[in-house]
């Protein structure tokens, strides 16, 4: 792949087609390229009838990966009909969408806590923006912030990557949660 002068590093997202996600991350590592997919381990019956851990992406088709912006825009062209680079537009212009370290690692630590109960949601969705941004201060979660909102009867934290997906955590205490002004 060609240098350029854009040598920082951000997280990217991809949509992978036809549930490659494995064979696309296998193809990223072998190019030293940081992956992420939130996974669950799910255990299946053999047809020999042992059982065997598995994993499995809780949100279908989604792979992250740590690069330079022209590597991003490289992988999209080399991967054309395999994946889509999300993006967002400036200027008519189709870049590609950096998320933020921070907020990457943030996700990173709830989705894989191994917690059971979190719902994962493949869009933004602005009525998670309703109600009191906190941060939690203990507990599986301890150092994420989100917004709490209800879901299903329940008050549940939500945590975003903004333009590519959510993930609502179980029930958390309110003594866990530190309101942030």
């Amino acid at each position: 792949m060609t240098s350029n002068n854009n040598s920082k590093k951000h997280w990217f997202a991809l949509k992978v087609f036809y549930n490659k996600v494995f064979a696309i991350e296998e193809l990223l590592l072998k190019k030293k390229i940081k992956c992420y997919i939130p996974c669950e381990t799910v255990k299946v019956l053999k047809q020999d009838g042992t059982k065997k851990n598995v994993r499995k992406p809780v949100i279908n088709s989604l792979l992250f990966f740590h690069s330079e912006t022209y590597i991003a825009k490289e992988i999209q062209k080399i991967l054309t009909d395999k994946v889509i680079l999300y993006t967002r537009q400036i200027d008519f212009k189709k870049i590609p969408l950096a998320i933020p370290e921070r907020e990457m690692n943030i996700f990173m630590l709830v989705t894989s806590s191994g917690e059971k109960g979190l719902e994962y949601f493949d869009t933004d969705n602005p009525k998670f923006y309703q109600g009191d941004h906190v941060k939690v201060i203990d507990g599986t979660f301890k150092g994420a912030e989100g917004y709490i909102c209800r879901i299903k009867k329940n008050h549940r934290l939500i945590i975003t990557v903004h333009g590519v997906c959510a993930v609502a955590t179980s029930y958390i205490p309110q003594a866990f949660l530190k309101k942030i002004p």
